[in-house]
């Protein structure tokens, strides 16, 4: 029973609370052990309330404290005996494993799986950047060098460089400092069935395969297809698509910035320059970055002093390269390509397109999370971040779940009228 003596608000009464009580009742939170330290507030109490905070909005560690305090009977719905402050909150996500909060997740997708509101036939992936609070983000404030990728912000030495588009009327790229979430969606349901927060330096494209391996082991899915844009077309993954996962790469094709990217070889095979000439073989390397093998061809006026002798010493083109490149023009053929998945994709098709518009649904995802201001992260440090960003999808599918449970299936992506009174 609730306390009658309270005078509720229209964000703290009856009902508002039983529906949190509900939402909360599908965490299955697992137990935390703790060994030293101060006597802990319960787990299970510290998630409902974070949980709380992005369904209510609020923006802070601060603002969460404030609400737990002035409001006895929410504290007492979310498992408090007494009022926890804001540094409690802020050293549970610091020093919690997100492995952790991964149990949660996995816990609630399994559920919705099972009902049959999760079909998972079509995976859309794509990330968002969020940012750090220093004030290298700040641009009212005066900062020497702000983006200088070198010079990391001394507040938060785990927050990395990036960027992102703006379109307010032209493309704009716009530099930060922080972090990147990268997620897997259900385009039908538009739930995120998986999720990785990393610097923002780190490219989404390293992270694509290991997600798709860990939904193949943790929730045995088969996608029909999988959906991406032109920052995810890569060999690599287009072979993951096709041959482990059996499902159609729906990826934009990426021309990489070259009016064409085919190499002219020669007749034995060799990569022939601007100039007319056949390249020296500089040997075989393997490319850490995009894991596979390469062959590397360089400028033969640079490689060879006897045809340097015999054609000149100078590049014919006089091409920029030559004199700011060791080794002049150099190009890269990669060995043992397989182009017949990448050749038997039709682009302009009308089932590529079909397939591709649903795309879009990562970007709805995210403009959901952006309600629980989980681009502005309110937390400095990896650990943190990744923490708060992954509370943010837990809220997202505990709502989910709560409303196909209590009969609003209607609800399922409408997390803020789910709530109200």
């Amino acid at each position: 029973m609730y306390q009658t003596n309270l005078i509720f608000t229209k964000e703290t009464n009856l009902t508002y609370l039983r529906k949190l009580e509900l939402v909360f009742s599908y965490l299955n939170t697992p137990d935390k052990n703790y060994y030293t330290g101060r006597p802990p507030y319960p787990v299970s109490a510290m998630v409902n309330a974070l949980v709380f905070k992005n369904l209510r909005g609020l923006l802070n560690l601060t603002d969460l404290a404030r609400e737990m305090s002035s409001y006895p009977a929410l504290a007492q719905v979310c498992g408090f005996s007494s009022f926890p402050s804001k540094e409690r909150f802020s050293h549970f996500l610091k020093y919690t494993p997100n492995g952790f909060f991964r149990k949660i997740k996995e816990n609630l997708i399994k559920e919705l799986l099972r009902l049959g509101e999760i079909k998972a036939e079509y995976l859309s992936t794509d990330s968002c950047p969020v940012k750090s609070p220093v004030k290298e983000n700040n641009l009212k404030t005066n900062v020497k060098d702000r983006f200088d990728k070198n010079k990391i912000p001394k507040t938060d030495k785990d927050a990395r460089l990036g960027a992102y588009v703006v379109y307010p009327s032209n493309k704009k790229v716009q530099f930060f400092w922080g972090y990147r979430n990268h997620v897997i969606n259900d385009t039908v349901s538009e739930l995120p069935l998986a999720e990785i927060t990393k610097p923002a330096n780190i490219h989404e494209t390293t992270l694509l395969i290991p997600q798709l391996e860990y939904l193949k082991k943790t929730f045995k899915l088969s996608p029909e297809a999988v959906i991406a844009d032109s920052g995810f077309d890569s060999a690599n993954i287009i072979d993951y698509v096709a041959k482990n996962l059996k499902a159609k790469p729906i990826i934009a094709r990426n021309p990489r910035g070259a009016k064409n990217p085919k190499v002219k070889l020669s007749p034995k095979g060799i990569p022939i320059c601007l100039a007319g000439f056949e390249m020296t073989n500089y040997g075989k390397y393997y490319d850490k970055e995009q894991n596979r093998m390469r062959h590397k061809f360089v400028c033969p006026i640079k490689a060879s002093k006897k045809f340097a002798h015999r054609v000149g010493w100078f590049c014919p083109w006089n091409h920029p390269k030559f004199f700011s490149n060791r080794y002049g023009c150099v190009t890269n053929i990669r060995l043992k390509i397989d182009t017949s998945i990448r050749d038997n994709i039709d682009y302009g098709s009308r089932t590529f397109k079909k397939l591709y518009a649903l795309r879009t649904s990562s970007e709805r995802v995210f403009s959901r999370l952006l309600v629980f201001a989980m681009q502005r992260s309110s937390v400095k440090g990896l650990q943190a971040t990744a923490n708060l960003c992954s509370l943010a999808h837990i809220s997202v599918l505990a709502v989910a779940l709560a409303t196909v449970k209590s009969g609003n299936k209607h609800k399922l992506r409408f997390i803020k009228s789910f709530f109200t009174i």
